[in-house]
């Protein structure tokens, strides 16, 4: 899925936890982040075309995929957007690159904001994918989104009951959740459900529940109180949204995202759901060119 691009598994700061990705292409570096349930095969479709223009490294995020995936801690500390932002940061170092371009969709997009927060030497600009700030939908919560983005409540449960209740039953769930479940879902190639679902480990149900649980709790600490200090992102961001998602039924994303960054440049609607990159990968590759290649 990935011709010409070189695999890497990279030790990262928190010792024993590896990164896996992929890395190709030339020029300026872009590092790429998926969502939930997905793995860097999620930029199939599109990071081969930037890759003629950008060097690509497109990753999956600790918890994920081929990637580490530590036992949480009590506090779920080592799930935090903050912990997998430094994930990332560590990987971009040693790949030779202390300053990047980065865009992230879903859990990935969530982990650059905090990048974007927690180094800002760092991130060149932002392109986040069909979501709002973290802090901005746990404070905006409605009875519409919550019955459509029930497994945000759900997999953020005490360890170990949405662990049991999903690990014999992980192709159903992520066939369901892909394929037909809800607002803007459907829509992506069989090659890449097969890989998601080799992906759909006890230990990768594990991960992704302590993402939940730690966004539901020491991530949102973290972002009231940046939220409350008046501290924002200052790189320029793109916002792309599938307009049919059920982020975009239910929020408006130019007031939430004005709030939270200083320099968003643009908010773009694509005509697809939840999955950009998968769904519209030609309006998708076309929005992160123009972004990333205007000076």
């Amino acid at each position: 899925m990935y011709e010409g691009f070189r695999r890497f598994d990279i030790e990262t700061s928190d010792p024993g936890v590896t990164i896996h990705g992929v890395i190709g292409g030339d020029g300026p570096p872009l590092l790429l982040l998926h969502g939930n349930p997905l793995t860097h095969i999620h930029w199939r479709l599109v990071a081969p075309r930037l890759a003629t223009e950008f060097t690509v490294v497109a990753t999956d995020l600790r918890g994920y995929g081929d990637s580490g995936k530590p036992r949480g801690l009590p506090d779920h500390s080592n799930y935090s957007f903050r912990r997998m932002a430094q994930d990332q940061v560590d990987v971009m170092e040693k790949l030779g690159f202390p300053r990047f371009l980065v865009a992230g969709h879903d859990r990935g997009a969530r982990t650059a904001v905090r990048m974007a927060l927690d180094h800002p030497a760092a991130v060149q600009k932002l392109c986040a994918i069909d979501i709002l700030p973290t802090h901005h939908v746990w404070t905006h919560v409605t009875r519409q989104w919550a019955l459509n983005s029930y497994h945000w409540l759900f997999l953020a449960q005490p360890y170990d009951f949405p662990e049991r209740l999903l690990t014999p039953q992980a192709e159903y769930y992520i066939r369901l959740k892909l394929g037909s479940h809800g607002l803007g879902k459907g829509g992506i190639a069989e090659e890449a459900l097969r890989e998601y679902v080799r992906c759909c480990t006890p230990e990768q149900i594990h991960g992704v529940c302590e993402d939940y649980r730690a966004a539901a709790t020491i991530d949102f600490e973290m972002d009231a109180k940046d939220f409350d200090a008046g501290r924002t992102i200052t790189c320029p961001v793109l916002v792309i949204v599938g307009g049919e998602s059920h982020t975009a039924k239910f929020f408006s994303y130019d007031q939430a995202w004005s709030a939270y960054a200083t320099d968003v440049v643009g908010c773009v609607a694509l005509a697809c759901g939840h999955y950009p990159a998968e769904q519209a990968p030609d309006e998708t590759y076309t929005e992160l060119r123009r972004f990333f290649g205007a000076s």
